[in-house]
């Protein structure tokens, strides 16, 4: 059983980001306690005022203890880590994460999910999506006149977005990425049940999400299905209560069609609507 941690711990998230995917299981599975924001950029409240000027880089998840923030997903991950080992050890003898642990969650997060994932989404939706972004974006804007230029920055980058979008090159090198990245796990998940040796850690924590988005995306049997090791190892980390809560009450089964719906429903009422 998890011990609690009750701590004034405040994160910036939403459901559908793979990488606020890492941090929560993190925190789910070292029983820390924390207030929960949802921030969806597909909806654009990353571009809220409020948030931004907090973080211009309006990437998600952002982690906050106090006057503590946290941008990094790494870092708010072994941050989580320590202090979840200072409450169990009393401050003595951390029990913190080996090096081959560090080393795969650097490795996992070194592949680029946006690009991967948003060739794969339908034109139709990502080009709609796009452009009500660019409109958010255009609109704090205007009402933020002293972020201007940071909000100009943002509206640059996804026009870029959408340029690389368009270039083959850009996809080929982020599924070979990704191949090479799975096949090294199919390797070592044949010698350990977990991806750093036979206990849980949180290089299966980074990890999870990723297959969890190649399951969103349709491509479970040509990225995890191919491969038996990582296939048994994906049922044997879905039956987690962390799993369960993070990802699978909002992606499994019928759930994920309700959760992409809800948001799709969103963005076509405020196009409609013109309000950004």
């Amino acid at each position: 059983m998890v011990m609690r941690c009750r701590c004034n711990m405040q994160l910036y998230h939403h459901p559908l980001s793979l990488d606020s995917q890492k941090v929560r299981l993190t925190l789910e599975e070292k029983g820390i306690d924390y207030t929960s924001h949802h921030v969806n950029p597909l909806t654009g409240k990353n571009m809220d005022t409020f948030f931004f000027s907090m973080n211009p880089s309006a990437k998600i998840p952002v982690f906050q203890n106090g006057s503590h923030i946290i941008y990094d997903t790494v870092e708010i991950i072994q941050y989580i880590e320590r202090i979840a080992e200072k409450v169990s050890s009393g401050g003595n003898n951390l029990n913190l994460s080996s090096r081959e642990v560090v080393e795969w969650m650097h490795k996992i997060q070194e592949w680029d999910s946006m690009y991967f994932t948003l060739f794969h989404v339908p034109d139709k939706y990502r080009l709609y999506v796009s452009k009500f972004l660019r409109r958010v974006i255009i609109a704090r804007m205007a009402e933020s006149p002293d972020l201007a230029s940071a909000y100009h920055c943002k509206l640059r980058d996804a026009y870029d977005t959408d340029d690389k979008l368009k270039n083959a090159d850009v996809l080929r090198r982020c599924e070979n990425h990704l191949v090479r990245l799975l096949d090294e796990v199919e390797v070592k998940l044949g010698e350990t049940s977990y991806l750093a040796g036979e206990e849980f850690s949180l290089a299966d924590v980074v990890l999870i999400p990723v297959l969890a988005r190649l399951q969103l995306l349709n491509l479970e049997d040509e990225y995890i299905n191919s491969r038996p090791n990582t296939a048994d190892y994906w049922m044997l980390v879905k039956q987690r209560p962390s799993y369960k809560k993070v990802i699978g009450r909002y992606f499994d089964g019928w759930k994920r069609r309700k959760t992409l719906l809800k948001t799709w429903c969103f963005i076509r009422i405020r196009s409609m609507l013109r309000k950004y």
